[in-house]
């Protein structure tokens, strides 16, 4: 008889506890709506979850988080991407 591979799950080792999902020594929250759609989200029981990061309404807060697979860096109206001004400030002063 062939015994039948189990895909491994993101969330393998978690446990529900009444604080929330205990993962890797973590209490885990459930993902946020901007989650949706990212290839990090997991699915434990009933709802979702993110493996990455335990609380991931937080990395929402200052605009995109910065592990979600689903979004694409911003572009602004001149066409180039968003850079950093501290990076930017010493591009300049050595003349580049």
């Amino acid at each position: 008889m062939a015994e039948e591979k189990k895909k491994a799950s993101a969330l393998d080792g978690a446990v529900m506890t009444a604080e929330g999902l205990s993962f890797k020594g973590f209490i885990l929250s459930p993902v946020v709506e901007n989650c949706n759609g990212c290839e990090r989200v997991a699915a434990f029981e009933d709802k979702t979850y993110c493996p990455t990061y335990a609380e991931p309404a937080k990395k929402w807060t200052r605009g995109i988080c910065n592990f979600a697979t689903h979004v694409k860096a911003t572009v602004d109206k001149e066409g180039k991407t968003k850079v950093n001004p501290l990076k930017a400030s010493k591009r300049a002063a050595r003349g580049r």
